[in-house]
């Protein structure tokens, strides 16, 4: 700050014109570093009316000079939206795609980095950013021997489309072939920066997902959940999320390439946000169908769900965890049998009466609780719910005993062994009248000396009869 106090950018601008051109590039490069290095160095270069004088310079000057041109409108425009529109009004949109024609790769790649700080902002100087025709540009940089420029232009073509629909449509109409083929490249910061690409395309719209799925290797982009690399696992996390949550047929693509085992070996391995995204994919993939809920089940998801339910210390994904489990069993009796058998609806219930809980993981809790409780035809796995649930789940359980139970001989014989018949007794006392009611319809299944027998008040009666 006190280069900045001694007035140093009004000292360094006239060098940007010395007839030395080394000294040029070296004042160029001093500006982008002190620029970078704060806000308020980085407005002084607006101040300083530097940029267009490095504007100007950019179609004239040599590679060195214009590599350190493009770093300093990268170091201005990261700082804030308004900064980057300022660049972009200074007219450096335009110069900086033409270095992405440039013969020399690291100019390209600085100018892609300058054009990605300005798009990721918000979708006004990304909008700008396409308008200027930089997309085609950033593909067939993306195609470039160089590593290090590859890395920059998916970083650039992300930072594009992650604001919505209409500026990820030309990426992925013109680039989805050669994005595509690096998630199986060997280099982590591309294939970090393909899948979380990808993401961005399909999580705006249907017709973005199945575009990019006409163009996925299915199996390129689920090995990516076994790459070593945590980033390339969340990322890929991400982007799976993303595919399965918009349409049935999609979700059936990625289960037939075994996408379910391959998601619950990753929630299995990681914790924390990575594990988020793949539980919530078991939760998309669940809610569609029943056999798809079903190939869930079999590739042993429900004790992952449970371990992320007892062990993980953030809510959201606990939250995440009963959003899945409660799609997994509201398809049919069995679906909730399995869920229930795991021995999660104590859980669930507990998280949704705990005053620690956050009104989210109340909800999905709750909402969770309702779907399995009101398909699950076994009553064992709801009568220990009974002397503990709330009245909202209360009703939910009362509901299946007075359909379940009517007609069937067995499940009334053991109800009473169990000691939910007189469970029910217990609770009469205790609940509104609507819950009243649903007991007494239980009640009339049994003789009415069998009720008698159980309700808190028969043993007193039987003692006044001695006096």
């Amino acid at each position: 700050m006190a280069l900045h106090s001694a007035g140093v950018m009004s000292l360094l601008r006239p060098l940007l014109l010395d007839s030395v051109s080394s000294i040029q590039q070296s004042a160029a490069l001093a500006i982008g570093r002190l620029a970078n290095h704060s806000e308020e160095l980085a407005e002084s270069v607006i101040q300083n009316e530097i940029i267009s004088q490095l504007i100007y310079s950019l179609s004239n000057q040599n590679r060195f000079f214009k590599k350190a041109a493009c770093f300093v409108l990268r170091a201005v425009s990261k700082h804030s939206p308004q900064l980057a529109e300022d660049i972009v009004k200074s007219g450096a949109l335009e110069p900086l795609i033409k270095c992405l024609e440039e013969f020399d790769p690291s100019v390209k790649e600085s100018a892609a980095w300058a054009l990605g700080y300005i798009a990721k902002h918000n979708s006004n100087l990304a909008h700008q950013v396409v308008e200027a025709r930089a997309v085609d540009s950033l593909i067939l940089c993306l195609q470039e021997p160089e590593i290090s420029l590859k890395r920059a232009s998916a970083q650039t073509l992300s930072y594009i489309c992650q604001h919505n629909e209409q500026l990820a449509q030309p990426v992925a109409e013109n680039g989805l072939e050669t994005i595509t083929f690096y998630l199986s490249y060997n280099d982590v910061q591309l294939k970090r920066n393909i899948c979380l690409l990808l993401s961005n395309i399909t999580k705006h719209s249907i017709d973005l997902t199945d575009q990019v799925m006409n163009k996925l290797n299915s199996q390129k982009l689920l090995s990516c959940l076994k790459d070593n690399d945590k980033i390339v696992k969340k990322n890929a996390a991400i982007c799976i999320c993303e595919i399965v949550n918009k349409s049935v047929n999609n979700a059936s693509v990625m289960v037939n390439n075994g996408a379910a085992a391959i998601i619950v070996e990753f929630i299995t391995n990681v914790k924390g946000d990575p594990r988020l995204y793949g539980i919530l994919s078991l939760g998309f993939i669940s809610a569609f169908k029943d056999d798809l809920a079903q190939a869930v089940i079999k590739a042993k998801a429900i004790s992952q769900l449970k371990d992320a339910l007892q062990n993980e210390p953030h809510q959201h994904i606990k939250a995440a965890a009963c959003y899945a489990l409660g799609h997994i069993g509201r398809h049919s009796s069995q679906h909730a049998k399995e869920v229930a058998d795991a021995n999660v609806l104590a859980l669930m219930l507990l998280h949704y009466m705990s005053q620690e809980s956050t009104d989210d993981l109340k909800d999905k809790a709750k909402q969770a609780l309702k779907k399995i409780i009101d398909s699950c035809a076994n009553l064992s796995n709801l009568e220990p719910l009974l002397q503990v649930a709330p009245e909202k789940i209360l009703k939910h359980i009362l509901t299946q005993f007075v359909k379940h139970l009517k007609d069937n001989k067995a499940e009334k014989k053991q109800f009473v062994m169990n000691g939910g018949l007189q469970k029910l007794q217990e609770l009469k006392k205790k609940v509104s009248e609507p819950l009243k009611e649903k007991i007494d319809e239980i009640n009339t299944y049994y003789p009415d000396d069998i009720v008698r027998y159980y309700t808190p008040e028969y043993n007193a009666m039987l003692l006044n009869k001695l006096d």
